[in-house]
């Protein structure tokens, strides 16, 4: 299967209606690859029909990407972007809509020196740190989604045919975001709907603290005071509704960042950082990362980890089926907009400020004194099998099962 002009459009309606809303006299950024190319000219066609203001691309290429890390000066990895922080912080302040198209190699940085991509990571969190705080309040829409690569495609199906492998990934993302569906807005409305059926019920129930339980995790969570549960959607500042991610199949939370203990195995590979990371397992006392092991990127897990004081917390806690359509496709896609909407999963770094009661109108010191972690990264990683089971504890004490064998037991 190769994708068709109808298939780009319907996509693209969905990724402007329901993504991120797009308003009348609206400005929308898209971030992509330049092997999105077309699925972004239908979404910036689609904009425009929607009564778009203006309608700016930001493109990268991979290959132009490795190169700088290949044979750029040690001190353009140093560099702050001072002109791109700048530009984003005040098109976030002036209500943007921005998309992120994600197509990367996962190996895309594969064999580089890992002080070159830790030192590029640093410098953009430092600098991009406002921009950041306001997405995570939700000042603004913003949506990821996905379009295929030839290099990605080749990592996921690497038993098809070459000339097929494109076509073949394109098939599998327009089935996860339903635009193979008859009425894809409907079906996404009904999704919601039924997503936050579980997220109304866990806000009910305001747990004191989680514990997961599975073949190498046993791993005990407490949850803030005045946490928020959410699911799919959320609404901007101006309460304008939108989804950050297509595909999504989560419900989460914001975690205590002190108040995290015992130990949690991996069940998907990480790709971050152009490198993947694969077979690890995290060890926390009083929140903190003090313990971290890897069969593979195990040197990358500990930069993360080491990126600055708050990545060595939690910041997310999202719980996901096993038996999602995701994951019952049986394709690990090395991406994790995909692969954290298999399974269950967590965050190391920054939490977000809308799941908090009141967060989105708090400083960073007020979050930190709730019981919030702030970072300059935010990195999920997939924790979920049909042999995890999850507890819920009341403030009573009273324990409540909300999965079991990996599936929703509430």
């Amino acid at each position: 299967m190769s994708v068709t002009q109808q298939q780009l459009d319907r996509y693209a309606d969905l990724i402007v209606g329901i993504g991120v809303k797009l308003q009348k006299g609206q400005k929308l950024v898209v971030n992509a690859t330049t092997e999105a190319a077309e699925l972004v000219r239908a979404v910036v066609r689609k904009a425009y029909e929607a009564g778009a203001f203006s309608v700016k691309v930001n493109w990268t290429d991979d290959i132009v990407t490795r190169t700088r890390y290949e044979l750029a000066p040690d001190e353009a990895f140093l560099e702050e972007p001072k002109w791109y922080a700048a530009e984003m912080e005040e098109l976030a302040e002036n209500n943007v809509a921005v998309v992120s198209v994600v197509s990367s190699d996962p190996d895309m940085l594969k064999g580089i020196p890992h002080e070159r991509i830790v030192n590029n990571q640093k410098t953009y969190g430092k600098t991009l740190a406002k921009y950041r705080q306001y997405m995570m309040a939700n000042k603004f829409s913003w949506c990821v989604v996905a379009a295929p690569s030839k290099a990605w495609a080749a990592k996921v199906f690497p038993n098809v045919p070459e000339a097929e492998q494109v076509g073949k990934l394109w098939e599998a993302i327009l089935a996860t975001v339903r635009v193979n569906l008859d009425d894809p807005l409907a079906a996404w409305e009904e999704h919601i709907r039924k997503l936050n059926e579980k997220s109304d019920f866990l806000n009910k129930k305001q747990f004191k603290k989680l514990h997961y339980v599975a073949p190498g995790t046993d791993l005990t969570i407490e949850l803030p005071e005045g946490h928020l549960w959410l699911a799919a959607d959320s609404d901007n500042e101006a309460g304008v509704p939108f989804v950050a991610n297509l595909p999504t199949e989560e419900v989460f939370t914001a975690p205590l960042a002190s108040g995290v203990n015992g130990y949690v195995s991996s069940t998907k590979p990480l790709s971050y950082g152009g490198n993947l990371i694969d077979g690890f397992k995290l060890t926390f006392e009083n929140g903190r990362i003090v313990g971290v092991e890897a069969e593979t990127g195990e040197e990358t897990l500990k930069n993360l980890v080491e990126m600055d004081e708050g990545s060595h917390y939690l910041g997310e806690v999202a719980l996901v089926p096993h038996f999602s359509p995701i994951s019952q496709s049986g394709i690990l896609y090395y991406n994790t907009l995909f692969d954290e909407n298999a399974s269950n999963h967590l965050a190391i770094g920054s939490a977000y400020a809308f799941n908090l009661q009141g967060g989105t109108k708090m400083t960073q010191e007020e979050l930190k004194e709730r019981g919030l972690n702030t970072s300059m990264t935010h990195v999920d990683f997939m924790i979920g099998s049909d042999k995890m089971d999850i507890f819920g504890v009341t403030s009573d004490g009273e324990e409540i099962q909300i999965f079991r064998h990996g599936d929703w037991a509430i």
